[in-house]
This record gives structure tokens, sequence and C-alpha cells, in this order.
């Protein structure tokens, strides 16, 4: 059976091949903007200075040090609280039109409540922004990027549905802070990672295992409330600010294994992102059929009285419905999907992936880079930009994070093939119509990489966890992206030289 499969995958996967050999330079659409991204816990440092109070991963990393690799937190990170002019001067040096960052709830409303505001916290923001639009670059905010305020935390958090309220009062008074010089909002980063790495998967946190239950709970609170606050905008704010207003999803591609389970992988990518995509960009709204079909089945044969998955009402399938200005999307890799009777009895009973019922791998065979899970597979990210185009009436499409990890080291050249193979495939699904109109490099430096700490690198510029400065030093990969948006072409015999200074051009 082994063989078998692995005969399959071989012949699969010379099949997906992409030859970029005939690509000698490829321009990208003028309209297209370019950027990079961090968030708030990830960079910021600070942890408890100035007024910020604590939030789920500062309890995470306190009480459970070592559930992180080498025992990492976020405390300082990269000292972007004190080092916003750096990562500043670094976006000019590259000659980004944006950058994507997110705000710390707990470091603006140090109650978790509109009832007092921090000062310095606003302050720092209020800096940032500043000096990014000095220079042209134009601000791009996530308002929630998986740090919530500990205290909303212990009151259930994304499991309790009065968190519709406090997100919204939240995103109110950051739209009445920011809004006047902000046009590009994010309300909720990556929402199966809030909700099943969160609240299941034991992998993100608060790192509870609630499987079968929580996510669900989390899903639906988090749909509502990311709706409400585009309401809100799209009411209050817009007339004056101006500004567009979206969510971030994560969508890995699920290829099936052979072509007897496209119906398995079809299933896995509505649990995984059709989930909060079918409500907001589906025409009829509400959850994936299937997914309400599996849950409800599932769980009249576990003796549970109703399903599982909550019930949106019709009015809250309306509200969701539409709420979007564009589909957000973080994509870094491709899995290869399957259903048999191994399948069964994999997973526990009342579980997420027991209610899908398939598995899941990467082949052998797709080139490897600095993390385990992600390897680099570009036709997956060509197939996924073709289903939203075909699945959802072609959105708008802002790539809000791509990109691939690295070890120590400015010599990145697994990551500049990433990139290019990456954005070669993102032109080729633009010239079959999709409407990308941002691309967002993952990431302008290393940061705090979750669970695998500082041990992941993605970034751009190297940042030195030994030095007090966290020296920031460009990669190759720095010099490659700084070469395509410069030219705004993709040119794949294009070699960076990472021994060459880095400067900033005129206009920058």
């Amino acid at each position: 059976m082994m063989m078998k499969r692995r005969l399959l995958i071989v012949a699969l996967t010379d099949s997906k091949k992409i030859d970029n050999s005939g690509h000698e330079v490829r321009r990208f659409p003028d309209s297209l903007l370019f950027g990079t991204a961090t968030a708030s816990y990830q960079v910021e440092g600070a942890w408890n200075e100035d007024g910020k109070s604590e939030n789920i991963w500062d309890r995470l990393t306190h009480t459970q040090p070592c559930l992180v690799k080498n025992c990492d937190t976020g405390d300082i990170a990269d000292n972007s609280y004190y080092n916003y002019r750096r990562d500043v001067e670094m976006m000019r040096e590259l000659g980004l039109d944006f950058y994507r960052f997110s705000l710390s709830w707990s470091r603006v409303l140090p109650t978790s409540f509109p009832d007092q505001i921090n000062e310095a916290g606003v302050n720092y923001y209020n800096n940032l922004i500043n000096e990014m639009l000095k220079y042209n670059i134009q601000p791009m905010i996530t308002l929630y990027h998986w740090d919530l305020p500990q205290k909303l935390q212990e009151l259930g958090g994304w499991a309790n549905p009065h968190i519709v309220d406090w997100f919204s009062d939240y995103s109110r008074v950051m739209f009445e802070l920011f809004g006047d010089r902000v046009k590009y909002w994010f309300t909720i980063n990556e929402p199966r990672e809030v909700c099943y790495q969160g609240y299941a998967g034991q992998s993100m946190a608060p790192a509870y295992n609630i499987s079968g239950m929580a996510e669900y709970l989390c899903a639906k609170n988090l749909l509502v409330a990311h709706a409400k606050v585009y309401h809100m905008y799209n009411e209050e704010y817009r007339p004056t600010q101006g500004g567009l207003v979206g969510i971030v999803l994560s969508a890995s591609w699920f290829e099936p294994e052979n072509e007897g389970d496209e119906e398995a992988a079809e299933e896995l990518r509505q649990f995984e992102w059709g989930s909060f995509a079918h409500p907001i960009f589906s025409e009829s709204g509400d959850f994936p059929p299937v997914m309400k079909e599996k849950i409800a089945a599932k769980s009249a044969a576990q003796g549970f009285l109703r399903s599982r998955l909550p019930e949106f009402t019709s009015e809250e399938i309306d509200l969701i419905k539409g709420s979007s200005d564009f589909f957000g999307l973080n994509h870094y890799t491709t899995n290869l999907v399957y259903r048999n009777d191994t399948v069964n009895g994999m997973y526990s009973s009342v579980s997420y992936y027991d209610d899908i019922e398939v598995g899941f791998y990467q082949s052998t065979e797709w080139p490897e880079t600095g993390a385990t899970w992600l390897k680099m597979v570009p036709w997956g990210f060509y197939k996924l930009l073709t289903k939203i185009r075909e699945d959802y009436n072609n959105p708008p499409v802002f790539i809000t994070e791509n990109g691939c990890a690295s070890r120590e080291g400015l010599d990145d050249d697994t990551r500049v093939t990433y990139y290019k193979s990456y954005l070669d495939v993102m032109l080729d699904a633009i010239e079959d119509g999709s409407d990308v109109r941002v691309y967002t490099a993952w990431s302008l430096m290393d940061n705090f990489e979750w669970l695998e700490g500082y041990y992941d690198r993605f970034g751009l510029y190297e940042v030195d966890y030994e030095s007090s400065e966290r020296t920031r030093t460009p990669r190759k990969s720095a010099f490659l992206y700084k070469e395509i948006l410069r030219t705004r072409t993709l040119d794949m015999h294009f070699e960076p030289d990472a021994t060459l200074p880095m400067t900033i051009d005129e206009g920058h």
C-alpha cells in the first residue's frame, strides 16, 4: 500500500511541476501594491511598559514558558516599540507601497474596554503611522492578530458571544483614533487559527483542547463580530474616512492524492477555510452545507441533542454575507488529501478532524524550506487563487501574507526561489483574470513565530536577538524584493547580492 501511494505521489508531483524556464521578465500590473507585514506581539516587545496590560500570549509564555521552543517569549521581541524609526527606514530601503501591522488591544485599552485609553500606546501607533506617511508608505492595520487581552479570555474569550460587543467597542475607538490616516483595515487575522489552534488544537494561545465544540462557538462569534465591525465602519466612518475593511483568511491548498479523493479534498477545503469564506463571500451565506451536514450527523450519532455547530439566525446570515471589501488571503503551502480505511479512528471522537474524516500530508518530493510544515508548492497557490475567483465571483484579492522560513544567516537562497516561483504563478492567475490587488511578503523581519519562538526565521531582514539593539540586516531576499518593487517586474534569472549596501532610493 505504501509503495502504491508513493508512486501516486511521484506521478502527481511530476504532473504539477511548473516550468519557469520560458519566463524571462514579466511585468506586474501598475496598480498592484507591494508591502510587508508583521504583528504586534511578534515584534513590539515592551510587554508591560507604558501602561500596557497582559494579553493571552503574555500569560501563556509566562505560565507555560517551554511550550514555546527554547522557552522564548515576546517580552522584548524585535523591540519595535522603541525601534519604529528603524522599521520605517527598512520599509524605505525596500521601497514599499505599504506596511501591514497590527494593534495591541491591551496596549491601547489596558482595561480591555473604552473606559480607559492609554495615551502612551496611542502615541506609539501615531508615531509609527505618521513616520510611514511622511515617506508615502500606506499603513494597513489589522485590528486583531491573536493577542486578546487576558481579562477577556478569563470571561470566555471568543467562545463568549459578548465578544461581539467587546470587539466592536475596541474597533470603534481604533477608527476614531487612527481612521483619519488609515485607509486599509483588516478586522481579524486568520480566524481558523484563532478558533481551532487556540481553542481546540493547543497550538496557539490560550492553548485549549476543547475540540469539536469550542472552535465552532468561536467561529460563529468571530464572524458576527467581524460583520458588526464591518457594518459599523461602512455606515459611520466610511463616508468621512473613505477606507476599505475586510477580513484575512488563511488558506492552504488541499490537493486530492488521486482522482478518487476530490470529494475528500473539497470537504477539507470547506472546513479549513470555507467555514469563514462561505458565510462572507458566497451568494447563499451561512456555514458551508457539507460542514453543517457532517457535524449534525456526527453529533446525532454521538448522542448530542443538537448539532455541535451553532446555527446562525437568518439576520446573522444576512449581516455576515458580503461583509468584506476584499478577500484577504494568507497562503504558504499545499497538502495532499486522502480518505480510506486508515482514516477511521485516526482522530479522537468528538473532535474537529473526526468531523471531517480525511487524512492529509505533504509529499517528500516537494522542496523543503526552513519550517517543517511549509514545503514549496507554487502550483497550489495558482489553484487556490483560481478557486477563489471561480467560487466567489472573482472578489478583489489582497494577499496579506506569503513567504517561507529559513534559519539564521543572510544567504536565504530557498526564500529567493520561493518568492520568485510564487510571484510567477500569481502572475499566471492574474493573467487568467484573478483580481489580485495587493501582495504582502511575510515578513519584514524575523519575529516571534508563536510556538516556534525565534527558531523559524521568516524575515527579509535578519534580527540579531543577541544584540540589545535587535540589529536588523538585509538578507538576499530583501535585495530581491527591492529589485522587484523598483522595476515592478519579475526576472526569474535575477540573482540578488547581499554583499551590496542597502540604500534608500530617491522618493523613499
